[in-house]
């Protein structure tokens, strides 16, 4: 007969006695014998005379690391084992996962979380496949915790062959998750071909994923393979599948299906073995009501879903994406190197970034370019905007402010307002070629406002010469 005390025996391995504390008096609240360790010397001491139930381990501590540690646990068949980490990236958490890790907790954590990661983790038989392999992805990183748990999924799924469904909005690094599936997983040693389903023309899409045989239309002069076959053993990411017409809708879902396909103009039965990751920013639930989607299919394809947030929903993370690229930029475009400063970061952090990722990597790329010093500025950023509308001038227009007050200006509210309505008022009279009534109306003021308003700002603004 089993002692239940000793099921419930917790060991807490940190060498931070505070985080060894915390945590440990929070497991004996719920009821949990707890003993602590400060490094690895001393568990490999204890296991000569006691078995835990279930252990939580830092990974980086002094001597010996916790993935050491684990990987002994995992050939002795002690644990689960849940891995603590304060770095959190996916070539951590896969390597947790890879070494036999139970569950991973990206510090800072909530102690009620850790509970239940072990209350779950004790319940479990059986602990979650883990990936084969550890990569680097650069870009691929975050600290907040929508980020953290696209990170535990990326290393729970990646070594198995399940489908996986990516979305997000545009520029969100869909491309980056399915990369990383792919390279963490069995698979990494094979191709991993990547198709935009957008980007190609609907007549020529079928030839692209399938392949075709000489002559089967106008201008096939020889025999094409498609994205199928250039994938053999590897990884097929099909970005935005949204968009992908109902009819190769149903060959996919047959290819899906049976894993065979034909050329397009072929006979011969093609066989393939593929993971399919796919992507898409759309809701593909309302695509399928409309009848532009496929039910099936998207059950086919949506087994694991991984949602990727956008930028405006981790703005913690923003600075150090934005250091980031602006240091890959230097190295790419063979520029000296430049630095924010510490209120253009906080600036930065503040936008909404609608094209998220992608949109932060350009504006880096710009101001690598064009910021005229060594350290950016806030007021730099407002120079580096694309000229596209939105509300890119409200960006500018904080800079100039926050410049202005860092300096103890006066007055500052007159002035920006004089100029608001100078430059509106000069832009709709060349609208409207310098009718008064016409470009009053289009402003949405009366013609004499205008009149008085340009006379003033007249008496304000010295002649040019």
């Amino acid at each position: 007969m089993t002692d239940a005390s000793a099921s419930r025996d917790v060991w807490v391995i940190d060498d931070d006695r505070g985080v060894r504390f915390v945590l440990a008096e929070a497991l004996r609240d719920a009821g949990h014998a707890v003993r602590e360790f400060g490094d690895v010397a001393s568990v490999r001491a204890a296991l000569k005379t006691a078995r835990p139930a279930l252990l939580l381990t830092d990974v980086r501590m002094p001597g010996e690391d916790g993935l050491a540690l684990l990987e002994e646990l995992k050939a002795q068949g002690i644990g689960p084992v849940i891995v603590m980490s304060a770095y959190t990236d996916v070539a951590t958490a896969a390597a947790a996962y890879r070494h036999g890790a139970a569950d991973y907790l990206a510090k800072p954590f909530d102690l009620d979380q850790a509970v239940a990661a072990v209350e779950r983790a004790l319940a479990d038989v059986a602990p979650p496949p883990a990936p084969k392999a550890v990569a680097s992805h650069p870009t691929l990183f975050g600290e907040s915790s929508a980020m953290r748990e696209v990170f535990r999924l990326i290393g729970r799924v990646a070594a198995s062959d399940l489908s996986v469904l990516i979305t997000g909005e545009t520029g969100t690094g869909k491309e980056l998750v399915a990369r990383a599936l792919h390279e963490e997983s069995a698979r990494r040693g094979k191709p991993f071909v990547a198709l935009n389903t957008a980007a190609i023309p609907s007549e020529l899409l079928e030839s692209e994923l399938f392949g075709h045989e000489a002559g089967a239309f106008t201008g096939a002069t020889r025999r094409h393979a498609g994205r199928f076959e250039q994938a053999e053993g590897g990884t097929l990411f099909l970005d935005e599948i949204g968009d992908m017409p109902l009819a190769l809708q149903t060959r996919l879902l047959r290819v899906l299906a049976g894993g065979e396909f034909y050329r397009v103009g072929g006979r011969e039965l093609m066989r393939g073995d593929v993971r399919i990751v796919a992507a898409t920013h759309q809701d593909l639930a309302a695509r399928v009501a409309s009848g532009q989607f496929r039910a099936d299919l998207l059950h086919r394809l949506d087994v694991v879903r991984i949602e990727l947030p956008p930028l405006r929903q981790r703005r913690s993370d923003i600075p150090k994406l934005a250091e980031h690229f602006l240091a890959a930029a230097a190295v790419e475009l063979k520029l000296p190197p430049k630095r924010f400063s510490k209120a253009a970061l906080k600036a930065i952090a503040q936008r909404d970034f609608p094209g998220n990722v992608r949109e932060l990597e350009n504006l880096c790329r710009r101001l690598a370019v064009i910021a005229p010093g060594a350290e950016i500025l806030p007021g730099d950023l407002g120079t580096a905007a694309p000229g596209a509308g939105g509300d890119d001038w409200t960006h500018a227009l904080r800079d100039w402010a926050e410049q202005a007050l860092a300096r103890g200006e006066a007055d500052i509210h007159a002035r920006a307002r004089e100029a608001l309505d100078h430059t509106l008022m000069q832009a709709a009279l060349r609208a409207h070629d310098n009718h008064r009534q016409h470009a009053a109306a289009a402003l949405g003021v009366g013609r004499n406002t205008l009149t008085r308003k340009l006379g003033a700002s007249r008496t304000r603004r010295p002649n040019k010469t």
